[in-house]
């Protein structure tokens, strides 16, 4: 039986009270301090893990106890050797592979650093994200009655390794394509790489909220730690596929657009019974804030790499190779992998919820008109 870990961090602080009980009440500033000096550790052990055909696998959840904004603040060999002594921990509990979720997939060079150095194989799981994040993308957009071929998508972060192997995916299926970035030389070289293979027309712009305006369909894959999506941006009926943690998109949509579908792409069923129980309270599940039997992709790349006893690097650094993304996403079907129920803010998104947002954006649309 192959066996992995996944390393993982806090997101935000109150991310730090479901990993740690103990941290609820207590202050920011002392809390931010504390995960400084904080070690590595093993906490949470994953079993039930079953594929269909009854091949299995177990692994550890071993954190890495830093908040995304001082994975990028720290100093980066301060940052690297905490990830790699959280991959050891997991080696010597006898993983075979490690996975590595949210911000320590992306501090540096996105893996190939850590993977050199850590005694076991590392991939940071953006393969089967984009393969989930992209079917996710038009799920969303099946459900709000939006035709890609007619639609103008968005794809936010499209420099990153996410972003820019999610460019090539979406451009096959929509009207047109907006590429959105930063830093804009970066971005301008990238767009003039790929324009003349993309099968839509395209474009590119830093200005973030105009090229949301603009968009039917939009898909974030970015590295902020801020939200900049904001409930002003969104055209009447939009969909917004969200592939980045923390989110990309204001919570305040959630309260002032109920015309608007975010969904979460990146959440996937896990076959078998699965459990997650802490290690350092014996008999207490650990809560990833995710349903049961619930992952992320990055996650369950991860451990369709342990079912397939698959132990090599397979995603790694800036470029995504598209082949890896087509091949992960059969081997996770047959794992019995497939695209957890619809969330969006931490929260199910029910059929009555999707019916009445269908009808608010007929509504607003009807008003505009």
């Amino acid at each position: 039986m192959g066996k992995f870990c996944f390393v993982i961090h806090p997101l935000s602080f109150e991310d730090v009270a479901r990993y740690e009980p103990g941290a609820a009440g207590k202050g920011r500033p002392i809390v931010s301090k504390i995960l400084e000096w904080m070690p590595s550790y093993a906490a949470a052990h994953v079993t039930g893990v079953r594929a269909p055909d009854g091949r299995e696998t177990e692994g550890w959840f071993v954190a890495a106890p830093l908040l995304p904004q001082q994975m990028l603040d720290l100093p980066r060999e301060e940052v690297y050797a905490r990830i790699v002594r959280a991959i050891e921990i997991g080696a010597q509990l006898g993983a075979q592979i490690a996975g590595l979720g949210a911000f320590s997939g992306v501090v540096g060079d996105g893996g190939v650093t850590i993977s050199q150095r850590a005694s076991i194989p590392v991939t940071t799981g953006n393969s089967l994200t984009i393969a989930a994040g992209v079917e996710s993308f038009f799920r969303g957009a099946a459900e709000m009655g939006v035709d890609p071929a007619t639609a103008t998508a968005v794809v936010i972060g499209a420099t990153g390794s996410i972003g820019a192997a999610c460019v090539r995916m979406i451009a096959l299926r929509v009207r047109e394509i907006v590429l959105v970035a930063r830093n804009e030389t970066r971005l301008r070289k990238f767009h003039e790489t790929i324009a003349d293979e993309l099968p839509c027309p395209s474009s590119y712009t830093t200005a973030l909220s105009a090229a949301v305006r603009r968009g039917d369909m939009i898909l974030t894959a970015t590295s902020s730690t801020q939200e900049i999506v904001e409930p002003g941006d969104l055209k009447a009926g939009a969909v917004v596929c969200e592939l980045s943690l923390p989110h990309d998109v204001s919570r305040r949509v959630a309260l002032e657009r109920p015309d608007v579908l975010v969904l979460e792409g990146g959440n996937m069923r896990v076959p078998g019974e699965p459990r997650i129980m802490r290690v350092r309270e014996p008999g207490r599940e650990f809560d990833l804030g995710l349903p049961p039997g619930t992952a992320l992709a990055c996650m369950s790349e991860t451990m369709t790499l342990a079912l397939e006893e698959r132990f090599e690097s397979y995603t790694l650094g800036r470029g995504i190779d598209l082949e890896r993304v087509l091949e992960i996403e059969r081997l996770a079907k047959r794992a019995g992998f497939e695209l957890a129920d619809l969330r969006a803010f931490d929260l199910a998104i029910t059929p009555e919820q999707l019916a009445k947002t269908r009808a608010a954006a007929a509504a607003r649309r009807a008003v505009a008109s």
